[in-house]
């Protein structure tokens, strides 16, 4: 596709709406940033959208490196992390159903769970924003585990179960993968479907998805993006990333395109997920974390002008992050099939847009 397609949009937008001087200025500096992109500077899709209709599609470098195959705007990229935010989407429709709360250890739920001090202290609240003590097991010799046979969400609790909290539960920020595990069961226990099924039928199917999906690692599924990894800028060559991943699972590894995730979280901010009031306390910065605020499932960015909500996804061979700026309505999904080193790809490409959009360089 030609690299300057999209460049009419600039002049489109400036007249189609009534936008200063300035805000027509911070769309073209972008829109003309990410038309001069080309690969290998950047491999995955992207997609800008303002006030939920898309106004930039663009896909950059191969799907398949061996087979020379390029991306496509309709490419499947793993997301990574981003599934957490499905997760937490999921947690709270069983909150606004009056069938799970918030603040109530989860052992009334699980009273089965193999963990006495989790059972007893733990709660959904705190699952829900890194807060429960548990511990991101996915740093820990996953690599090395038969992920092939990690196919239902109890498969995974053998992996981090038996470990002591690292906190007291409530009293510290540390990102968990575990915790979002535990939040699947709570799915599965509560509404009585494996943790998939109900992510298809209440999350996907209210929002119109039709092209996210929960694939194994021996499928074969066409407009699947293949990752690479360059272990995040320490390899000077690109490997396979295989053998990192596992099945979707509460935590991450769901397949997705930008159209679905625009769709995802356009049901999402409009209400058409869960109830006004949780949607607006889930975007709430809730907790501190390492370098933003989280609310539940979803980073609240506060760093910059304007306050910046979404959810990145870091793994060996995937990069990925959706961004949604608040004052100006503008959504942005970046989804990449290679890993980078910091300020690089990806990253490079996010923080250009925030500093741009937001009128302030980033800082820590």
């Amino acid at each position: 596709m030609n690299k300057f397609y999209f460049l009419p949009l600039i002049f489109l937008l400036a007249n189609q709406f009534s936008y200063s001087q300035s805000e027509a200025k911070k769309k073209e500096t972008i829109l003309a940033y990410l038309s001069e992109l080309s690969y290998p500077e950047f491999s995955g899709s992207i997609l800008i959208a303002e006030k939920d209709s898309a106004i930039f599609e663009q896909s950059y470098g191969y799907a398949s490196l061996e087979y020379d195959i390029k991306n496509k705007r309709h490419t499947l990229f793993n997301i990574a992390s981003i599934t957490k935010t499905m997760t937490a989407v999921a947690t709270l429709q069983l909150v606004d159903k009056g069938l799970l709360d918030l603040h109530t250890p989860i052992g009334k739920y699980l009273p089965s769970y193999p963990n006495q001090n989790v059972r007893d202290s733990v709660t959904a609240h705190q699952l829900l924003t890194h807060t429960s003590g548990l511990n991101n097991f996915l740093v820990d010799d996953f690599k090395t585990m038969g992920k092939l046979n990690l196919k239902e969400t109890k498969d995974y609790l053998p992996l981090f179960s038996s470990e002591p909290l690292l906190f007291s539960p409530g009293t510290q920020y540390s990102y968990s993968a575990a915790g979002y595990i535990v939040l699947g069961l709570l799915i599965e226990k509560l509404s009585g479907l494996s943790y998939h099924q109900y992510l298809d039928a209440h999350v996907f199917e209210k929002a119109g998805m039709d092209k996210t999906l929960a694939i194994p690692l021996d499928s074969i599924v066409k407009n699947k993006a293949s990752g690479y990894t360059s272990y995040f800028g320490e390899a000077d060559h690109l490997s396979k990333n295989d053998s990192f991943l596992s099945k979707a699972n509460p935590a991450g590894f769901y397949y997705s395109t930008i159209k679905d995730l625009l769709k995802f979280f356009t049901a999402l901010k409009n209400y058409h997920l869960i109830s006004e009031g949780l949607t607006n306390k889930m975007m709430s910065p809730l907790v501190k974390g390492y370098y933003t605020h989280y609310g539940y499932g979803i980073s609240v960015d506060k760093r910059f002008n304007q306050t910046i909500v979404g959810h990145t996804g870091g793994w060996y061979g995937i990069q990925c992050e959706l961004m949604h700026f608040q004052d100006d309505e503008i959504t942005v999904i970046i989804l990449s099939n290679v890993d980078t080193a910091e300020g690089k790809g990806m990253n490079k490409i996010s923080n250009f847009i925030k500093n741009v959009l937001a009128n302030k360089p980033l800082t820590h």
